[in-house]
């Protein structure tokens, strides 16, 4: 009988996909600190050493996963903004949607637009996905500087939530509160900037 120990065979459909859901799941479930290669890789049920066959480091598959997220937020703003509505109503429904973005997915959120990657230039999906989330804006509205400001303004109320900063119910009802409390506070915005 042979005792050595055996490493785990290499044997998976798509890794990449695997890597960047098991990856999504530690950020969900434990943060940005628990998620390391090793983590990763024991959470896709795959050898330690099988992530560096797609990914060179930590943070190529953080910024992998940072620009999959990214491009799924695109996908929900495009939702939100295709519905026919006049300015002050799309932007309204632009700023809810990304604002349940950052309830529902707070740690990939984090993940997507914080300090964790510095070097988004060396990933250009990542560079790229991220740029596109300002210009879909400024397109929804007919307003590239437009857009960029409602991008800032929604980011900036979006972390003053997720920090409890301001209280818009979360601390006693939970985040799912806040997206139409924010709404509430985006049409008044709005309104305010019209008058």
């Amino acid at each position: 009988m042979d005792s050595k120990p055996t490493e785990r065979p290499y044997h998976h459909g798509d890794l990449a996909a695997a890597l960047r859901d098991a990856a999504r799941a530690i950020l969900a479930e434990e943060g940005l600190a628990a998620l390391s290669l090793r983590s990763v890789a024991r959470r896709a049920g795959v050898s330690h050493a099988a992530p560096y066959r797609h990914y060179a480091s930590r943070e190529a598959l953080l910024a992998d996963v940072a620009a999959e997220g990214l491009t799924q937020l695109r996908a929900e703003l495009a939702q939100a903004a295709g519905a026919p509505c006049d300015p002050a109503d799309r932007i309204v429904r632009i700023g809810g949607a990304y604002l349940r973005f950052a309830a529902r997915h707070e740690g990939l959120f984090r993940l997507m637009l914080g300090s964790e990657l510095p070097n988004r230039g060396d990933f250009p999906g990542l560079a790229e996905a991220t740029h596109a989330i300002g210009e879909d804006i400024g397109n929804a509205l007919g307003d590239t500087a437009g857009g960029l400001a409602v991008w800032a303004a929604v980011h900036g109320l979006a972390l003053l939530i997720l920090e409890n900063v301001i209280d818009l119910g979360q601390k006693q009802a939970g985040l799912a509160v806040a997206p139409s409390r924010a709404e509430i506070l985006l049409r008044s915005l709005v309104e305010t900037i019209k008058a």
